[in-house]
């Protein structure tokens, strides 16, 4: 193994990214013997593995979600504490992605390796903001990969929804939100905006948000949705899945405007096929220009992208001077977009 070729050392296995002089994966799909999990969203945080590192935070989060992190043992890491694991050095440091969320930085015979796991630019309240690690080989996710996806200001989404009440007063407002990130930091950045009023919640959201506040994070009045009264809900702001939003769940809310807080509300198309009335483009991934100027800040001379769309952003690596290659890594979700 040569530690300037990448791919003879960080290799693509059956389980997924394979560190193969630390004998880990990241993220891997299922069942690996030493795995470190960068955050608790289930398309990286999966069950069946012997033995987890991951922060404090996302164990809490895999043990919430699956029962239990490992089958064996589980390790909690600080950010910015560094392990030896076999030969290589491992540090975690922020991803500003969701609570507890990580990049792992892999260092080895002088090479410096950064997984990003999910990750984004923009402020969240709930969560430690995203760290520029400078490297060798910058492994980065690519959801919003396209530069039609400029995510905006999200205290400007949360504005266009407070409008909506005062405008709709008799209407309840059901926002569908993913349930590990979303919700939370569009409670907190209503709470920013100076909502003080009780934020109604579905009962699948109801753990997470208790998990969240379990860390410190603070949501302010939360009541749940469900056996509140109808006329109780006018006027109120109701959180739900995504999946909620156009069930018959939501029919027994005061004529609700139904609204969708997630990065593909850009698509204007995309909002309106799934029945949206008010679109908000609040996203937990980085845009294109985060990906690109995030890319530059590291200082990679090579670029590996893992899931999303790949084309435009390796176009992009390769004008730039870089090395690009796109991993073959599936499973990726729509949860947490």
């Amino acid at each position: 193994m040569r530690p300037e070729r990448f791919d003879s050392w960080l290799t693509v296995d059956g389980k997924g990214l394979y560190c193969r002089p630390g004998g880990f994966h990241i993220d891997p799909y299922g069942g690996a013997k030493r795995a470190i999990v960068t955050h608790g969203h289930s398309d990286h945080a999966r069950p069946g593995h012997e033995h987890v590192l991951a922060t404090r935070e996302t164990l809490a989060v895999m043990e919430l979600r699956l029962g239990s992190a490992a089958s064996r043992g589980t390790q909690a890491v600080a950010y910015g504490e560094t392990l030896q694991i076999g030969d290589v050095a491992v540090t975690l440091v922020p991803a500003g992605h969701v609570l507890g969320s990580a990049q792992v930085l892999i260092e080895w015979k002088g090479v410096r390796a950064v997984v990003s796991g999910d990750y984004k630019r923009s402020a969240d309240p709930t969560c430690a903001p995203y760290q520029v690690v400078p490297c060798d080989l910058f492994v980065t996710e690519a959801t919003f990969a396209l530069p039609v996806f400029q995510h905006g200001d999200a205290r400007e989404e949360v504005a266009k929804l407070l409008r909506s009440r005062a405008r709709f007063p008799e209407r309840a407002h059901v926002v569908g939100v993913y349930g590990l990130g979303k919700c939370q930091r569009l409670i907190a950045l209503l709470r920013e905006a100076g909502y003080e009023r009780p934020i109604y919640l579905h009962g699948a959201l109801q753990e997470c948000c208790a998990l969240y506040e379990s860390f410190g994070v603070r949501l302010g009045e939360l009541k749940a949705a469900t056996g509140a009264k109808r006329e109780e809900m006018k006027g109120e702001i109701v959180l739900s899945p995504p999946s909620a939003i156009a069930d018959r769940w939501s029919r027994r809310l005061p004529d609700p405007v139904t609204a969708f807080a997630s990065g593909w509300m850009r698509v204007r198309a995309r909002a309106r096929q799934q029945g949206v009335e008010l679109p908000l483009v609040i996203s937990d991934h980085a845009d294109w220009n985060e990906l690109t100027e995030t890319i530059a800040e590291t200082g990679a001379r090579e670029v590996w992208v893992t899931h999303g769309r790949e084309d435009a952003l390796l176009h992009h690596i390769q004008s730039t001077g870089r090395r690009g290659r796109a991993l073959a890594l599936i499973g990726r979700e729509d949860e947490n977009q």
